[in-house]
């Protein structure tokens, strides 16, 4: 069904709870990946997702067809996941500054690995990837992971972030480019 026979059904007076139910069929697996790139965790990719089609199903009357539905919606996925690391990045400060005090003693990063050898494997691959991605400013971050994971056209992620198409080449260049120092560098 496309996204004009799914709004045409939203629209109508019996078809609105189906035609949604269509809706998230067709998108829910795209924006879940879309949010878990960010987010990194499944329970907390659930729950901005479930808020994202909380917003989605009080904002869909009144959608205007301007862009794509695609595009709305991955804005609103946007949208939320930003708030949602927002608000967990205060919480983390909030945490780290009451804690400052505490005794360090047996503290051992999480992610510190003894490796037995020097094997690479694509699992060692990715999750270097995902920690130069980590280390990338938020706005870099996403854009990355729209272009390279979801291979978004730069004019649909204009769309979606609502920045300019040369703000996004420029972000995107600058995110590689610090990705590639990373893999390069060792950290």
């Amino acid at each position: 069904m496309t996204d004009y026979e799914l709004l045409d059904l939203f629209h109508s007076d019996s078809g609105r709870e189906k035609a949604f139910k269509l809706l998230i069929e067709k998108y829910q697996q795209r924006i879940y990946w879309h949010i878990r790139r960010m987010v990194k965790n499944h329970d907390d990719a659930d729950d901005v997702m479930q808020n994202t089609f909380i917003k989605i199903w009080n904002g869909l009357q009144n959608f205007r067809s301007d862009s794509q539905l695609f595009t709305w919606l991955y804005r609103i996925a946007t949208n939320e996941t930003i708030t949602f690391l927002n608000s967990r990045n205060k919480r983390v400060t909030i945490s780290f500054e009451s804690n400052e005090s505490s005794d360090e003693e047996g503290y051992a990063p999480a992610n510190y690995i003894q490796a037995e050898s020097h094997q690479v494997d694509s699992d060692d691959i990715q999750a270097r990837l995902q920690k130069a991605i980590d280390s990338l400013p938020e706005k870099q971050k996403i854009v990355f992971n729209l272009r390279y994971y979801d291979e978004m056209p730069y004019e649909q992620m204009s769309e979606v972030l609502g920045t300019s198409v040369g703000a996004l080449k420029a972000s995107y260049h600058h995110a590689a480019l610090k990705i590639e120092k990373f893999l390069l560098g060792g950290d």
